[in-house]
Formats: C-alpha cells, sequence, structure tokens
C-alpha cells in the first residue's frame, strides 16, 4: 500500500517586484532559472552571481549567460544583474545583500562532483561550505535591515543532492531516510548544508527548503556529467567508460523539470510557528526532486546513442560494442539513485514528467547544433 504524504502548510510568495539572488548562475540549472523567471515575473530584478571558474568549459557558461541577456531583452520590465564573484567572499555577499535587500535567495552556487572532490577538497570546503555559511549569515542579518516595507529574507532555498543518500540500499531514498554516511566529501558537503540550514533556521526563524537534486541532465549542461563526457568521447570515435560493469541504475531528471520544482518551492516557504517553548519552530523542510523512475546505465546509454544517430552526431553505421569499455566502480560513486518525490508532489502539486528520450532528444538536437557536427 502507498503510505499517504500529509501535505503541510507554506507561506505563499509573490515573486513578482522582488529582489531575487540566484548563486551559481549562469551554472547549468542556475541559468536555466534565471531564465524562467525573467519569463514568468512581470516586474522586480535578478541577481546572478557565479565565480565563472574553470571546473569545466568556461565557453558553457559564457554561452548560458548570451541566452539570459537574450531574454532579458525581451522583458525589459525586469532587471537582470550578473555579478561575478565567489560566495566564499564574505564582504561582496553583505555588500550585495546591503544594496538589493533580497527578498528571495536560491543558493545554487557550489563545487559540484563527486569524483572531482577527491583531488580537490579545499574548493569544497571553500565554496560548499564557507560559502554556505555566508550565504546564512547575510540571510540572518537580512532581519536587522528589516524596515520601509522590507520584511528580510522570506524564503532561502538551497541545492543539496541524492549524493547525501550515500550506500543507502533502501529504495525509493526518501527525505525521511538517516543520511549519516555519505561516501563522498561533496556529499558530506552538501549533508552540512541542510543541518546549517536547519540550525540557522531554528536560532534565526529563517524559512528555508533544501532541494535534493537527482543526477540533473539536459541541454548546455555540465561536461563532466556522463551523458555530456561520453558523447564528447563518442563523437571523438574514442571508447566510453561504464562503471561497476554497466551495473548501475540513475535516478535521470530533466533541467526543466529541476526549473519547474525549484520555481514553485520558490513561491512556498516553510511557514513560521512558535513552539510549546516559545521558540521558533525550524521552518525548515528538505525534498527530493527526481523522476522517480530509476533507468538502467546501458538502457541509458543505448537511448543516447540512438538520440545521437538521430541528431546526425553520429553516423548510421556507428559500431556502438565497439566503443563500450566496461570497467569496475569508481571510489565515492553508488550503484543506484533513486527518488521518492511525493512530499514534493503533496505541497507543491508537482513531480517530475519527462522521459530520458524526450530529454536525450533535446541535448542531442543541442549538441549538434552548438558544435556544428
Amino acid at each position: 500500500m502507498t503510505k499517504e504524504v500529509a501535505k503541510t502548510v507554506k507561506s505563499k510568495i509573490d515573486l513578482n517586484n522582488k529582489n531575487i539572488l540566484v548563486t551559481g548562475s549562469p551554472g547549468f540549472i542556475g541559468a536555466n532559472l534565471v531564465m524562467r523567471l525573467l519569463k514568468e515575473m512581470s516586474t522586480g530584478t535578478i541577481v546572478s552571481l557565479d565565480n565563472m571558474n574553470d571546473y569545466y568549459d568556461l565557453g558553457l557558461k559564457e554561452y548560458r549567460l548570451e541566452q539570459i541577456e537574450k531574454v532579458a531583452e525581451r522583458n525589459s520590465e525586469v532587471k537582470h544583474v550578473f555579478v561575478k564573484g565567489t560566495i566564499a567572499d564574505k564582504s561582496l555577499v553583505d555588500n550585495l545583500f546591503d544594496t538589493y535587500k533580497f527578498d528571495v535567495v536560491v543558493n545554487l552556487a557550489a563545487q559540484a562532483g563527486v569524483r572531482y572532490s577527491i583531488d580537490h577538497p579545499d574548493v569544497y570546503i571553500e565554496s560548499n561550505i564557507i560559502g554556505f555559511y555566508n550565504i546564512l549569515e547575510a540571510c540572518r542579518h537580512s532581519y536587522d535591515k528589516a524596515g520601509s516595507g522590507y520584511a528580510g529574507v522570506q524564503h532561502l532555498v538551497f541545492a543539496s543532492s541524492s549524493s547525501v543518500y550515500g550506500g543507502n540500499k533502501k529504495v525509493p531514498f526518501s527525505e525521511e531516510d538517516k543520511v549519516d554516511n555519505p561516501v563522498s566529501l561533496y556529499a558530506a558537503t552538501k549533508k552540512s548544508n541542510e543541518l546549517l540550514a536547519h540550525s540557522y533556521a531554528k536560532l534565526y526563524n529563517i524559512p528555508s527548503t533544501g532541494l535534493r537534486f537527482f543526477t540533473v541532465y539536459g541541454p548546455a549542461g555540465r561536461p563532466d556529467m556522463f551523458y555530456f563526457s561520453a558523447t564528447k568521447k563518442l563523437a571523438a570515435g574514442e571508447k566510453i567508460k561504464i562503471f561497476n560493469y554497466g551495473d548501475m541504475k540513475r535516478d535521470f531528471t530533466y533541467v526543466d523539470d529541476i526549473v519547474e520544482g525549484v520555481f514553485r518551492v520558490m513561491q512556498g516557504a516553510p511557514d513560521k510557528r512558535t513552539g510549546d517553548d516559545g521558540l521558533p519552530v525550524p521552518p525548515y523542510a528538505v525534498y527530493n526532486i527526481g523522476g522517480g523512475t530509476p533507468e538502467n546505465l546501458l538502457d541509458y546509454i543505448s537511448t543516447l546513442q540512438e538520440e545521437l544517430v538521430r541528431a546526425g552526431v553520429l553516423p548510421e553505421d556507428y559500431d556502438f560494442e565497439g566503443h563500450r569499455e566496461l570497467v569496475g566502480m569508481q571510489p565515492g560513486d553508488v550503484p543506484v539513485t533513486y527518488a521518492d518525490s511525493k512530499a514534493l508532489e503533496a505541497d507543491y502539486g508537482f513531480k517530475p514528467e519527462i522521459d530520458i528520450r524526450t530529454g536525450l532528444r533535446k541535448f542531442s538536437e543541442w549538441y549538434k547544433e552548438y558544435y556544428r557536427h
């Protein structure tokens, strides 16, 4: 029997005429979110903050920024400001909060990647821990500046990750599951974000919502993600490595579904309440955003290859089997990710629905156009 999920009370937020900070834009999810906001809002200001580092091809971030500006030009009533900088720079973060008096903050800035964290731990601590602490402190002190129509930050939405579930063998992964055994530093920093946000919500009554993303993909995505790096190798005639000998399942989530989820969550903040002790009940929540239909990795690869042929990235007679190499599991990886998104559906009326063929077709067509194959 399917367990019913009780709906929780949310404070509604009208995003129009609001000042919104999106960190990590023009990163992959951030750029798509900002473009969605620019299309949906009638008035207001959106500030994109990103350090434009070279973790992957900087040209992709510049391309996404160009796409944002094109959308912004079509909606002159909403102002878009791009600021190059890092959330680890406390004075920059504080100055932005002082200048714009943000109503809603979406923190997507983070050093991503499970495998990269093994050899580059320092950048994860700087961005994911220190940087997020700076965001929390700025939200906390936004209430010191309340007045003249400004109430302080009404909602902090931040990116977590399905990686927090580690080697959890119970599937699908539920927000109620214990996530105390991360198998990578990246996962540990994301779990730390959830703990920090919860404590700040309790201490300072900051409405905060964490979102655990499940393997996000789509056009102009991150080149370090498997579907993208595999495409580049296949297009170059190279072999792709398939880890754990293909015995892996992933809950792939198309970027438009992720953005829809974030957009809805932004508009519904955890309700502020006072407990029996006279202190705030933490206005805090965490949700999975995942497709809910984990795909076998080999099936996913086959679909990707078929769509790459259809788009003309690969030739009709491409030798798929000759370009596959089955290898063992990598450190920090997990065999299965599988989202239970019932809570998100109960509270926001949404669950991801875009299937992998549709998503990979859009990616393949974009890839063909962008790289001019």
